[in-house]
Formats: structure tokens, C-alpha cells, sequence
């Protein structure tokens, strides 16, 4: 049976990321083995405060989400497009969580190719924006750009990304269905 952890990138798990993790959860949970990670609940501090250059201990929550993302087969990322980004929430935990030794080591004595320590396991990534879809069509997903770069560093191949655009405005019961909708589709690409 596949292993799947999501994670929320979103600070507030009461919104519509919350509500997109939520159905996941009610989807995959008698399919799967599930986990998920709500990184507004977590007690860590964001700030990487030396780079790579010092040892910063990790909290006893982080070291709880790296044994989770080494358990799983999938990691499903959900968080809402802020400034063409995703939250610092989500950037603090990557910094911290995706480190040396965990997620890519360096051999090479030169610092070519990272040896990349998460291979074989595979992403999903959902998004909210404020805007339109289109919008990113024409201008560019930074926030799932930079995230997929992330994860491909470290093996991690991402499989979908999808973006659900007009989030604020499209937040209603029929569009929550549309929404269950398409998630039950991407479910179907975890194999």
C-alpha cells in the first residue's frame, strides 16, 4: 500500500487550503497509509539563522516531518500563491527540513552533482490563487517553479500540479464540488 503525506502549507488550516486538505484526507485515508502535516501547528522556527555553515538542532516537530517525508511514497504539498510565492510558513520548513545529509549530500569534493537522498519518491502539488488561472498561463507559476526545483534537487520527481485559480471569489459549495472533482482525478495518478 502506497504511503501518502500532505502537507498544508498554509498557516490557517480553516481556509480553502484547509478545506482542498481535507478532502485529500477524506480520499486517500481508506485507500492509503496517510499522514498529514498542518505546518501551522507546528512549533519550529523559520529562520535557517547560519545557513548551512552551523548546525541549528532541529525541533522535536521537524525531526517528527523528516521521518514522515522519509516514510512516504507521495508528498501532496497544498498552500495558497502569496506574492508569487507560497507562504514563509512553507519556505521556513523547506529550509529547514530539506537539509544537507537529509535530503542531497555532496560528494563530489568540486560540488557538481548533489547525491540526491529522497530519489524515488513523488510529489503532487496544489495551489490556490487569488487570481485567475490564466494569469499564470501567460505570466508563469513561480511558487510551483520553485517548489518542483526544490524537490527534483532531491529526487523527488512531482507528477501534478495543479492550480486553482479565483480561489477567493470560487470558494462556494459547488465549487468545493468541482474541486472534490478534480482531486479524485489526481488521486488516480498515485500508483
Amino acid at each position: 500500500m502506497k504511503k501518502i503525506l500532505l502537507i498544508l502549507g498554509n498557516p490557517n488550516k480553516d481556509g480553502l487550503n484547509g478545506k482542498l486538505a481535507d478532502i485529500f484526507e477524506k480520499e486517500l485515508n481508506s485507500k492509503f497509509d496517510f499522514k498529514r502535516i498542518n505546518l501551522g501547528e507546528l512549533n519550529f522556527d523559520l529562520n535557517l539563522k547560519k545557513g548551512y555553515k552551523e548546525i541549528q538542532e532541529l525541533e522535536p516537530d521537524l525531526k517528527s516531518a523528516q521521518s514522515d517525508i522519509l516514510w512516504a511514497d507521495y508528498l501532496i504539498f497544498v498552500f495558497p500563491i502569496w506574492w508569487y510565492s507560497f507562504p514563509a510558513i512553507l519556505k521556513g520548513f523547506i529550509d529547514r527540513v530539506f537539509l544537507p545529509g537529509f535530503a542531497f549530500k555532496y560528494n563530489n569534493p568540486n560540488g557538481a552533482m548533489p547525491e540526491k537522498l529522497l530519489k524515488g519518491k513523488k510529489s503532487i502539488l496544489i495551489c490556490t490563487s487569488g487570481a485567475p488561472s490564466f494569469y499564470y498561463f501567460l505570466f508563469g507559476n513561480l511558487a510551483t517553479k520553485t517548489l518542483r526545483g526544490v524537490l527534483k534537487f532531491c529526487g523527488i520527481k512531482n507528477i501534478k500540479t495543479k492550480l486553482f485559480g479565483l480561489a477567493e471569489k470560487n470558494n462556494g459549495k459547488n465549487y468545493l464540488d468541482q474541486y472534490q472533482n478534480s482531486i479524485k482525478k489526481i488521486i488516480k495518478l498515485i500508483k
